[in-house]
């Protein structure tokens, strides 16, 4: 209710503007222990997925918090994980301004942002305290991407430098690594779900964390993001490489240079990736289909659309086990936490008294 009345005046202000404000005031308020009242009273419904238990299945996608400054207080919403990032080796300031829109009449986001980031070192220094209370154990992603100078053939380099810091932080406190090869908004990043590409990649990935896991004495899952822009006949090939080199689940989707339902509004025609309403559809289509291939191979974690509790439901239906939330967050604020969360286990309390009804 206070989100709704507070929305306008936030919406009268320039995006990243907003943006930087919204943080500013988690911030304060978390400080004087206000954030603990935004929580939703709603019971923990644990799963575990990729070896981790998550004290309920909803989570914030990464974007938000690009630069891991906000964990604690970001846990603090009800979030059973919370993902940070994208970083990438090197500090780097992202596409030129302005690169953030709001389309409010289809309840969507367009970003160019280009992994705006402040780069490895800051960004563990900032984990490290900003993450170090998180409420319930919260478990924690970091994702990772390359550098917009990195040559695309030498992606590897830059994905395997960040496992390669982040690592340590994942073995001491419940999390995984999330690999973004699916953002639209630096240049040939999303060629490396090409065949060969992938292949390259994936197997350079697996052989890094086998001597991280050996070293550390530890073995920390890693998901790897796609895009929602891979043609259906792509999925399986994608899928089927994720398995074979040892990834733990898929995060499916990023956002999409196509523009369904966004035609003729206000900032339709800005380059970059669409996220919100519009996205749900289609990225639920895929977790869909990579469920009916995948078959319980690999998890997979939902995002993309989620705007209301019955969007999380319907990505579990579609096979996810996880759903994450972001753009909604914007349009609907902490109360979207709550809302996903009752949904999610309405339903599977349903699903239950349905299958013991059965026996």
């Amino acid at each position: 209710m206070l989100y709704e009345f507070a929305r306008p005046f936030i919406f009268a202000l320039d995006p990243e503007a907003a943006h930087e404000l919204a943080f500013a005031n988690l911030r304060r308020a978390h400080a004087v222990g206000l954030t603990r009242w935004l929580a939703p009273h709603v019971a923990d419904d644990p799963v575990e997925v990729m070896g981790l238990r998550f004290r309920n299945p909803i989570g914030l996608a990464a974007g938000l918090d690009k630069n891991g400054a906000h964990v604690d207080a970001l846990a603090r919403l009800g979030f059973g994980f919370v993902e940070v990032g994208t970083v990438t080796p090197r500090p780097q300031p992202g596409n030129p301004k302005p690169r953030l829109f709001r389309l409010p009449a289809a309840e969507a986001l367009i970003n160019r942002l280009g992994f705006n980031n402040v780069g490895l070192e800051q960004f563990i220094a900032n984990v490290n305290e900003s993450g170090q209370n998180s409420a319930g154990n919260t478990v924690l992603g970091l994702n990772l991407g390359k550098n917009a100078d990195t040559p695309i053939e030498r992606a590897l380099d830059d994905y395997t430098i960040g496992m390669r810091k982040v690592y340590p932080l994942l073995v001491k406190q419940p999390g995984y690594i999330a690999i973004n090869i699916s953002s639209p908004n630096t240049r040939n990043l999303r060629a490396l779900q090409g065949t060969s590409e992938l292949a390259h990649l994936l197997a350079g990935l697996e052989e890094e964390r086998l001597r991280l896991a050996d070293r550390h004495g530890a073995r920390v899952p890693m998901a790897v993001k796609i895009a929602p822009d891979l043609e259906d006949d792509d999925l399986p090939r994608v899928a089927n490489a994720l398995v074979a080199h040892g990834v733990d689940a898929v995060i499916a989707t990023n956002t999409t240079i196509a523009r369904p339902g966004v035609e003729g509004l206000r900032h339709a025609d800005e380059a970059g990736g669409l996220s919100g309403a519009p996205l749900l559809a289609r990225s639920t289509e895929v977790v869909r289909k990579l469920s009916d291939h995948l078959r319980g191979k690999l998890p997979i974690i939902a995002v993309g659309g989620v705007m209301r509790g019955a969007d999380a439901v319907e990505k579990i239906e579609a096979g996810a086990s996880l759903v994450q939330i972001y753009t909604g967050l914007i349009y609907h604020g902490p109360a979207l936490v709550g809302a996903c969360r009752r949904a999610v286990l309405a339903q599977r309390s349903a699903s239950q008294r349905s299958a013991a009804g059965r026996n």
